[in-house]
């Protein structure tokens, strides 16, 4: 006769060895931690203040200090579109967009193969190369004003937003080569040399193997551009009018000699900031994705 007799089961007992430890932060991680709150403080609130002062009234933003209880009205932004002045942004915001957007994508189309060939397949004195890229950023702005300006005048080019592109596609190429460069260097010569050996091209190479792992840096590189692209005030200013004005240069038109209408100005550089934080938060993970790339092997 068989007897089964139930066995209570035996409670695991936890080692001091086992005991999962606790992460304890250092004095200076702590210091650090609050450091960069600070800083980042310091940096958006500007931001705010100028979104804050944009609801305001003309006299409760002209106040010393200015008002936050003051009562939250749309009127500047009204002013801005339109509805309160004789003209209207949407053409400057055009030309805006049609410069920033048309120079990044020729800088990815210029500087990708360059990149291409200074890190991967890499040309004879490649850093020489590098070098004459980041010579052209030596040279102040200033110094090139009147040249490109006479240039432009001698060929029929002024007022025209297609010398925009030229120059802010020549202003982004050197930055997004270094950078596309930095990006490319971290792609697997494995991977390289197995399309190499299924017979794929230097084109079917970029598009189908290189740029799906190099996309957080293309990312990147195209955020930054066209933020430069998209906030250049100088060239702008001098070699456009009315045709091919920027929303920068059109900014610059509220500043009359009546006076600075605070609330309006604010009011319009939230909107014209706008496309720029739409294009950053929608881009943020591989924005940072990018940047670290290739911080750590």
């Amino acid at each position: 006769m068989t007897s089964i007799t139930d066995t209570a089961p035996v409670p695991a007992t936890r080692t001091a060895a086992g005991a999962p430890r606790e992460k304890r932060r250092s004095p200076s991680g702590l210091v650090l931690t609050l450091l960069a709150w600070v800083v980042g403080v310091l940096f958006v609130l500007p931001v705010l203040w100028m979104a804050l002062t944009s609801l305001h009234s003309e006299p409760a933003a002209a106040t010393n200090p200015p008002s936050i209880a003051a009562p939250p009205t749309l009127q500047g932004y009204r002013d801005f579109f339109g509805a309160g002045a004789g003209t209207t942004p949407w053409p400057s915001l055009a030309n805006s967009l049609t410069a920033s957007v048309t120079s990044t994508i020729l800088v990815l189309l210029l500087s990708i193969p360059a990149a291409y060939a200074l890190s991967i397949k890499p040309v004879r004195k490649w850093t020489d190369v590098l070098f004459f890229f980041l010579s052209t950023k030596m040279l102040p702005v200033v110094a090139g004003l009147l040249p490109i300006y006479l240039f432009a005048q001698s060929v029929g080019l002024l007022d025209n937003i297609w010398l925009l592109v030229l120059f802010y596609t020549s202003m982004n190429l050197p930055i997004a080569v270094w950078m596309m460069r930095s990006f490319l260097a971290e792609v697997p010569v494995e991977m390289l040399e197995a399309a190499s050996m299924d017979g794929a091209g230097l084109t079917r190479t970029l598009q189908s193997v290189v740029a799906p792992v190099v996309m957080p840096g293309i990312a990147a590189t195209s955020l930054i551009c066209f933020i430069f692209s998209w906030n250049e005030l100088l060239f702008a200013r001098v070699l456009t009018g009315t045709v091919a004005q920027t929303a920068p240069v059109y900014l610059t038109g509220f500043v009359t000699s009546q006076g600075l209408f605070l609330a309006k100005v604010c009011a319009a550089a939230v909107a014209v900031s706008l496309p720029v934080l739409i294009a950053g938060f929608a881009a943020q993970d591989k924005l940072v994705q990018g940047l670290s790339l290739g911080a750590v092997k």
